[in-house]
Formats: C-alpha cells, structure tokens, sequence
C-alpha cells in the first residue's frame, strides 16, 4: 500500500508525456527508417552505423544482458537494447545534439543522455578485452615485422602519439581543461601499429597538463621508464652488424630514451643531411599515428566539433571509439577490399582539426638515447639506406 501511494504521488509530479514520444513504436527512427528500410540495405545500414549489419549484432550479444530493461508497471515497454545501441552508435557516427537525436528516435533528450552514458559504459567493459587487451598479450616481434615490412624502420614495435580530443567546459572545473590552444580539451595518448591499429590509449587528462606529465602519469610511460613494458630482446639490424634494441617512435614532445626515438632538432637536421635522412624516415613511421587518428574522426564524425558530455563519459566514448575503429581494421584487413569510406580514395587529408598535438618538446633525455638514435641514423645513410630518401 506505501508502495502504490508512492508511485501515486510520483506519477502527479511528473510532466505529461509528450505525444511526441508517445509516437515513438511507430513513427521514430528504429521503427521506421532501421527496421523498415536499413535492415534490407547492407551499404545504407554501414552508412548509418558506420558498422554493417553482422558488426552491429556481434557488439548487441556482448552488451544486451547489461542494457536490458525489464517491463515494470511504472515503464511496460521499455526501450530495447538494439535500440539503445543503434541511439549510442548513431551519436558516435554523426555527433548529433541529443536533442536533435531526440526528434529522430522520439527519446527524451534527457533520457537519451542516460542511455548514452550507460551503453558506452557497458561497450567499454566488453569491447576492451577484446579490441584494447593488455600489452603483455601484444605479441611484439609480429609487430616490428610489420613496421619493417611496410615503414622501412626495423626494430620498431609502435608508434606513439597524443591529442587533444575538444569537449565544452565541464561545469566548475575553471581552468583545468583549458590547454594551450585556448580551448577545453581532454588529453588522449596512444600507441598505433603498422596497420593504423590502436595498441594502447590513455585517455583522460586535463588539457592544461603538459606533455612530459602526461607521459610520465602514464601506465604506458611508466612501463617503458621501469623497463616492465615487454621490449622484445636486442636485435641485430638488417643487413648489418648493428644490433640495437626495439623502439617506439614518436615526435618533438617525448623525451628521448634507448627505447623511444624522436627526431632531431630541424636546425639540426638543417645543416647535416644524414640527420634529415633519419626524420624522413622516423616521419615515415610515426605518420601512422596521424592517419590513426584520421580515420578515428572520419569514421566517427562526433569528433568534428566539441564533445558536450560529462568528462568520465567522454573518457568512454573515446576507448569505445577506438575500440570499434579496430573492430574495423581488423574486417579491413581480413577482407582485403575497399575500406568503407570512398574518400579514403582520394588525395584529400583527412580533417583532424578537432584533434590537435600536444605541446612540442619532450623534457629530459637519457644519454643511453643518443647513442641508440645516432647507431640508427648511421643505419639509414648506409647498410639500411633506400633510393627514394635522397629526394626527401
């Protein structure tokens, strides 16, 4: 009886429904555009998903079970996990305002921002032991193969690089996300493969912290410094007598180290030419990081403009995001066909505006570092030179 008068008075506070929502099992966007059409169409379901239609079911078997509604007589149909999912995803895709997915899918605003949060909270949890396992699964010596196969740069595993992913300013944060573009921004680090893969990303510092702390913070920073992060052993270089260890290439803001390589300073590499040979070829590798993150935003047009989400949400839609973009390559490469976006065809680059480098200068360097740079610069000008890097 308490119970019943409870959810009297519950019900009299509570706004009239809207006929709007009322609408939603026959006239929203699950119903009549996924259900009635895009189910039917492989091409336009990938268009609207950015997944095709056995990707979308494989991700909803994960994730259903801790989605799931049950009917109560306060809500008798409650929204479906495939509906919940196809709301989150289309966010992903498009970037869309809730309020402009709530006159879609005929959601409240308000309750599409809990089933955002939920969902990318739950895919998170399924998606990363599959798609972002731990490092000590990475099998590495597979992945300097691939980075001489391709790149040219032997005894490298990944490449490293870091973002700064826009957001709106979180409420009573001041200036903690401000960064050094004069803007709000969360910082994401991340480790790429020869197959613009992501291995390892850290999402989730301010976007005033510096270069150098955010590195160091780090679990992946710190691994590397304590030498815990599983470098295969030394090995000799390719047609020479060079053995060197295996490295993890990056730009201007890491710190160099026997086990990250950096360029040399442009003024530097202004005036020997045998240092401008390394940064071409350095460059080659780490470009992978940008095309990466290229992909990321192409793929996922909800980093186009600024996230305007709670920041522990964000930090999820960005390992979610690269958890499904892996999903990706993974049917990329097995396949062996067109990937999904046709301007991947063109000789245009990729918009990345919205995801800018961290600061520039990578703090204190280890000698060990020098020698292991110089030994590889030596390398490339010799023994591991190509033809086409004198035109560089």
């Amino acid at each position: 009886m308490e119970q019943e008068e409870e959810e009297e008075i519950m019900y009299t506070h509570r706004k009239p429904i809207s006929n709007l929502f009322k609408t939603r099992e026959k006239e929203g966007f699950f119903k009549v555009l996924i259900n009635s059409h895009l189910r039917e169409n492989k091409n336009k379901f990938r268009e609207f998903f950015r997944l095709n239609y056995d990707q979308f079911n494989f991700i909803l078997a994960l994730v259903k079970d801790d989605i799931t509604l049950p009917a109560s007589n306060r809500i008798k149909n409650p929204i479906s996990p495939d509906e919940k999912l196809a709301v989150t995803l289309r966010y992903l895709a498009t970037g869309e305002s809730f309020r402009s997915l709530s006159f879609a899918f005929r959601i409240s605003h308000s309750y599409i921002s809990i089933i955002v949060k939920d969902t990318l909270s739950t895919l998170k949890k399924h998606l990363m032991p599959i798609f972002l396992p731990d490092l000590s699964t990475i099998d590495l010596n597979k992945k300097a193969s691939e980075f001489c196969t391709k790149w040219n740069f032997p005894n490298c595993v990944l490449a490293i690089d870091g973002k700064h992913v826009r957001i709106r300013c979180p409420e009573k944060t001041g200036s903690l996300f401000f960064n050094y573009k004069d803007y709000f921004s969360i910082v994401m680090l991340a480790m790429v493969d020869a197959n613009y893969k992501f291995i390892a990303v850290d999402v989730g510092s301010f976007g005033r912290e510096g270069d150098s702390g955010i590195f160091l913070k780090s679990t992946m920073g710190q691994q590397i410094l304590d030498g815990s992060f599983g470098f295969p052993e030394k090995k000799q270089l390719p047609g020479s007598d060079k053995v060197l260890p295996h490295v993890i290439v990056g730009d201007e803001a890491f710190r160099l180290h026997p086990n990250i390589m950096k360029p040399y300073t442009r003024q530097s590499a202004r005036h020997d030419k045998s240092k401008a040979v390394f940064n071409y070829r350095l460059s080659r590798a780490r470009r992978v990081t940008e095309n990466a993150f290229g992909l990321l935003s192409q793929i996922f047009r909800v980093f186009y403009q600024p996230i305007n989400i709670d920041p522990m949400t964000c930090d999820d839609l960005i390992l979610v995001a690269c958890c499904l973009h892996n999903l990706l390559r993974e049917a990329y490469l097995e396949e062996n066909g067109q990937p999904f976006f046709e301007e991947r065809k063109s000789s245009t680059t990729f918009q990345i505006n919205n995801l800018l480098p961290i600061t520039r200068g990578g703090g204190f360097t280890n000698a060990e570092g020098f020698l292991v740079r110089d030994s590889f610069k030596d390398f490339f000008n010799n023994e591991g030179s190509v033809s086409w890097q004198e035109d560089k």
